[in-house]
């Protein structure tokens, strides 16, 4: 790998673009190695939360012509499995971010100060689980809790902390309101609310009825969240969306990201497809005749 593709956010180096999403893998540490092996630039760990999750009944995942929806109910160990994700990953020279979720200020700072304590690199706060009740979505929509909670964390918690949002018409609003508050950065999107109904039984495909679309559908409107939060925002942004080749990845960075997460493709490919996304950026860089992929970033912007 070249150095033509090493991104620095938030203070933190990175030596590519790519992060594996959060949940896509679990919350197994030697799946996380392996995609750090294929050539992922950053680990985003499974969404954890205070207590343990056993997460929603089956069905949870259903294929879709455009992607996929799912409703794993953010399952997860719970805190203190932090501790064992984080040292597993920093022990292999990883570059960690810890997902977390809550459903009041005080659950997300236990969760935060956890992550810190156990060495992570930055925390992403998850605004966004369009399909758990009073967690996740609700408290990304509002912002007064945004900016309390960013602020309590800040003052508490030294690390860079990148909430991550879901769609929403007042999104360039929200993320606003974050930087203000000290946000180091930002996430955009998660995936999008949504149901599938099985006509033949008339009734909701997965059991928790509504679920979260992940995959192409969503990448066009993935991309247009990360093009209008460029044009307001000075801190970094990491797009989430539908990536599902390196010319979707060049899009987002064309848009305005900093880095990119790559989720539902590794369901259809595997973990090596990190290494195929950035084997197609190297050749676009080059035939292009481009010396780094920060020359990318906001390009779309910038008039003829």
């Amino acid at each position: 790998m070249t150095k033509v593709l090493d991104v620095e956010i938030a203070g933190i180096k990175l030596r590519n673009p790519l992060m594996l999403a959060s949940g896509v893998v679990g919350s197994n540490p030697l799946l996380y190695r392996r995609a750090w092996e294929e050539g992922a630039g950053a680990i985003v760990t499974k969404t954890f939360t205070v207590e343990k999750r056993e997460g929603n009944i089956s069905p949870i995942i259903i294929g879709v012509p455009c992607g996929y929806i799912n409703a794993v109910g953010l399952e997860n160990p719970g805190i203190e499995y932090i501790e064992k994700v984080v040292r597993f990953l920093k022990s292999n020279n990883i570059a960690t971010i810890v997902s977390i979720a809550g459903r009041t200020i005080d659950e997300f700072l236990r969760l935060a100060l956890k992550s810190r304590d156990c060495g992570a690199d930055a925390i992403e706060l998850n605004l966004s689980c369009p399909h758990v009740r009073g967690m996740g979505m609700e408290l990304g929509h509002d912002g007064t809790f945004v900016v309390k909670l960013i602020r309590s964390i800040k003052e508490e918690v030294d690390i860079p902390i990148f909430p991550k949002f879901g769609y929403s018409p007042r999104l360039t609003n929200l993320l606003k309101l974050a930087e203000i508050a000290g946000a180091d950065g930002v996430v955009i999107i998660n995936t999008i609310r949504s149901m599938r109904i099985d006509v033949w039984i008339h009734k909701p495909v997965l059991s928790n009825k509504y679920g979260g679309l992940s995959g192409p559908a969503i990448h066009p409107i993935a991309v247009s969240c990360v093009y209008e939060a460029y044009e307001v925002l000075d801190i970094p942004i990491i797009a989430s969306g539908g990536a599902w080749s390196w010319e979707d990845v060049i899009e987002f960075i064309l848009a305005g990201a900093r880095a990119v997460q790559i989720g539902s493709i590794i369901g259809e490919k595997g973990l090596n497809v990190f290494r195929e996304i950035l084997q197609g950026i190297e050749r676009y860089l080059k035939e292009n005749n481009l010396s780094h992929i920060n020359r990318l970033v906001g390009l779309a912007h910038i008039d003829d």
